[in-house]
């Protein structure tokens, strides 16, 4: 997609912030161009890391989100509060890539399952037919049978009468028993001490024991519902390369992974050698050779992290991008401010956006035969009321809305299909007469919105 296409399907989903949504466009735009470049150029072309300045609720995390989305890359959003350096109690910072390692096998495997779908479900259907011929039609009932046909063509025309009736779902019923493994073992090989953290070496070791007690398999009684489903799966396990599963996850994650570091401003502070954030240059300092490029072992294999995406995200008010450290300021060399939102912004993020919210609550509603109508001065009425909640206590941007509406509709919600009328009708004075004394109240607006 070219830059300006992709901007116009955020817009489908975020309102207005178009400098970063445009920051965000280049940046993945350049991931494309820089994949058509020899090999030797390709290798020097450093990803363009950006960090987002702006208040809460208004669409950093839901811009990277939908970034990954549209370009089908492993995507983790994490707290750079979660990371303390070596020697403090907390998580290793090298745990975000294992983690998005991790989402990008699910990934790939994911991809490959459903290549080899339609063939898992041919073959846990043969080996279903295969016991239920040899549970319905036992081979002694062949042998005194005295028909002319031979016994294979007895066999093949009971097997297709079977074969229609599971299709047909008429055998769903029927209890089988089939041979399982309760704990099979993992299909992936991995090191048990990879990671430089307690907590790692911890989750290996979990996975070393559960895996050398491997059950012995077991006879398990189901219904052929329930047993087919077993099937596909033992079917897929067998069907799917997890090796080049694997290869394929680390190549993702090295070309096209997304990594979003939220509350970077939280750890922005310079040393002041008391207090409770000692360690804030410290975990800058730890972040910084995964940002600036360094290998990482998981238990895939090694990966490094030259050519991934890192997105950075923070209110600031407090800090400034110049108080963190010089070297990792030099590894975000785009920055971008997005604006708070108004009572404008608000009208816009109810109706416009694909998963807007006044949909959401129609939808909804509409599950339990309620059908929920909102006029435009109502919608106006909504918008009105969050901006002056928020101006009033903490701005914490469009997440307002949700508090506003829960509200708005928490009797209809509370009442649903038992709602003497299947229509409600919501405009400004029904939203007024449920709201207004709440936020005139002070007191009860910090409380409730």
């Amino acid at each position: 997609m070219l830059p300006r296409e992709i901007v116009a399907e955020l817009d489908k989903y975020v309102v207005g912030q178009q400098e970063a949504k445009r920051a965000v466009a280049i940046a993945l735009r350049n991931r494309i161009r820089r994949q058509k470049l020899d090999a030797e150029m390709a290798e020097e072309v450093a990803p363009k890391n950006i960090i987002m300045i702006g208040p809460t609720g208004v669409g950093k995390t839901e811009i990277a989100r939908r970034l990954a989305r549209l370009a089908n890359s492993p995507f983790l959003k994490v707290e750079a509060t979660r990371f303390t350096e070596v020697g403090y109690v907390g998580r290793d910072v090298e745990s975000m890539i294992r983690d998005l390692v991790d989402i990008a096998v699910d990934m790939v495997r994911m991809e490959k399952v459903m290549e080899i779908e339609e063939k898992a479900e041919q073959n846990a259907e043969e080996r279903l037919l295969d016991i239920l011929v040899s549970m319905i039609y036992p081979p002694s009932a062949a042998k005194k049978n005295g028909e002319a046909e031979s016994q294979l063509d007895q066999v093949n025309r009971r097997r297709e009468k079977l074969r229609r009736q599971l299709r047909a779902g008429r055998l769903d019923d029927r209890v089988v028993e089939l041979e399982v493994r309760e704990n099979p073992l993992a299909p992936f090989s991995f090191q048990v001490f990879e990671g430089a953290s307690v907590e790692e070496i911890q989750f290996n070791m979990r996975e070393l024991f559960s895996n050398l007690i491997e059950a012995k398999p077991k006879k398990r009684r189901m219904q052929v519902a329930e047993a087919i489903d077993w099937l596909v799966q033992e079917e897929e396990q067998k069907l799917v390369d997890f090796d080049q599963v694997a290869r394929l996850a680390l190549e993702r994650v090295e070309q096209s992974g997304i990594i979003f570091l939220d509350e970077i401003d939280k750890i922005a502070g310079r040393e002041s050698g008391h207090g409770p954030d000692v360690s804030r240059e410290g975990v800058q300092r730890d972040i910084l050779p995964i940002v600036e490029g360094t290998t990482v072992t998981t238990r895939y294999g090694m990966l490094r992290t030259d050519h991934i995406l890192f997105i950075a995200a923070g209110a600031f008010h407090v800090s400034k991008p110049s108080d963190l450290i010089p070297e990792l300021q030099g590894r975000f060399p785009i920055r971008v401010e997005l604006r708070a939102l108004g009572a404008d912004d608000f009208v816009r993020i109810l109706k416009e956006p694909r998963n807007a919210l006044i949909r959401q609550y129609v939808a909804l509603m509409a599950t339990e035969g309620v059908r929920l109508h909102f006029t435009q001065d109502a919608i106006r009425e909504i918008a009105k009321l969050a901006g002056r909640v928020n101006d009033s206590a903490e701005n914490i941007g469009a997440r307002r809305l949700h508090t506003i509406m829960e509200a708005l509709l928490e009797d209809v919600s509370f009442r649903g299909r038992s709602l003497g009328r299947k229509s409600v009708r919501i405009d400004a004075r029904y939203v007024h007469q449920k709201l207004s004394g709440i936020v005139k109240d002070e007191d009860a607006s910090r409380y409730i919105l």
